[in-house]
């Protein structure tokens, strides 16, 4: 696995970073926020990203997609991260176009992967069921009767679950309640009957939903895979989301730094700019160390979805816990070093905490991903 970018995908990198630069700069977050979006997101701006092709980069060109690669979307999510885009492209182009890659049918990918692609469906994951991620805690029941399934249960933290056209619940159809067995995939309307959505807005201004289920009837269709076999499916998904995640998480830190670094530069306290101090420079020093370490762990991540699928798991929570560890460092470093005006609403780089603080927990967060790691590695 390759630890250099392609040309072909640093072009794409630089062009996503120019489009976000343009049209959805940190203060279109503080636009959203203050306008309480009934989206939560620009709809302009989505469908220019799904026209630009970054909604079908991972898909085959069969379903419309431009089948570039996973390490090309990683490369366009650590620029959202710079910019602290608030857009439906993790839970649709990438946990839900995934759901779909890996254990669709053949008439689900002809219908939903190429309106994916094209901006037009939205998907949300149902998962979690309790303040913090246990991916095989699934109480929620889906019981077959007279040919439907019942789908009933309680999901927190779905995220963009307010806006997205689809939802996809993971159910218990059997086995004990935090067993990787009897786990199942289903595909629900978000205005089908029974289905209860109340919209939360989190602390770095995204959205997220909880979602009530209640006797949900869907038909046997809009099961997504085998019956009682989902975790096969959800658990390359959910490590596919992780590293998404981390170069998310990788972009923020590497802005949160710039900023701090030409912050240092310009800022005089005591008749000196503040850089000159070799405390600062010490810090510093050790936030570019850290970020050049985790520089490397997240190409081998992106790079393991395509070319080694067998190493993702023991990847995708090294590059996780290591973003988590990087991004607080870099934000809280931040803040600290812009000093009081740090924490105020005034300055952007007070955003960037409060998304690093979110994106912590989204998926697993530090411990989570240390305790797995250390699982897989046989201790």
């Amino acid at each position: 696995m390759a630890l250099v970018l392609t040309e072909e995908q640093r072009l794409l990198r630089d062009s996503a970073h120019d489009f976000l630069a343009d049209n959805a700069p940190v203060e279109s977050l503080r636009k959203l926020r203050d306008e309480r979006n009934a989206l939560g997101y620009d709809p302009e701006v989505w469908q220019n990203m799904a026209e630009l092709g970054w909604a079908s980069i991972i898909l085959p060109e069969q379903y419309g997609g431009l089948d570039f690669g996973f390490t090309g979307l990683g490369l366009i999510m650590e620029e959202t991260g710079r910019t602290l885009l608030a857009s439906p492209i993790f839970a649709s182009a990438v946990v839900g176009a995934s759901t779909l890659l890996l254990g669709g049918s053949d008439e689900q990918k002809e219908t939903m992967l190429p309106a994916i692609a094209s901006g037009k469906l939205t998907l949300a994951l149902a998962l979690e069921e309790t303040h913090h991620h246990r991916p095989t805690h699934i109480a929620t029941t889906a019981t077959y009767s007279d040919g439907k399934y019942l789908i009933s249960g309680q999901k927190t933290l779905v995220l963009d679950g307010h806006s997205a056209d689809k939802i996809i619940v993971v159910a218990r159809t059997s086995g004990d309640e935090k067993s990787t067995d009897g786990i199942s995939l289903f595909l629900v309307d978000r205005s089908a009957s029974g289905v209860s959505v109340q919209r939360t807005t989190m602390v770095d201004s995204r959205n997220a939903a909880n979602i009530t289920l209640d006797a949900v009837s869907v038909n046997s269709d809009a099961l997504v895979g085998e019956l009682n076999e989902g975790w096969q499916i959800l658990d390359p998904v959910l490590d596919r989301g992780r590293v998404a995640l981390a170069a998310e998480m990788m972009g923020l830190s590497l802005e949160a730094f710039d900023r701090t670094i030409a912050y240092l530069k310009q800022r005089e306290q005591f008749g000196a700019l503040i850089g000159s101090f070799q405390a600062l420079q010490h810090r510093a020093a050790q936030m570019q160390a850290d970020i050049e370490l985790c520089r490397s762990v997240i190409l081998q991540a992106l790079s393991s979805v395509d070319e080694a699928p067998e190493q993702l798991p023991l990847l995708a929570s090294l590059a996780k816990a290591k973003l988590n560890e990087l991004s607080k460092l870099a934000t809280n470093e931040a803040v600290q070093m812009h000093g009081g005006i740090g924490v105020t609403d005034e300055l952007e780089i007070g955003f960037f905490l409060k998304r690093a603080r979110v994106a912590m927990q989204i998926f697993g967060d530090t411990g989570f991903h240390k305790n797995r790691y250390a699982t897989l590695c046989g201790y």
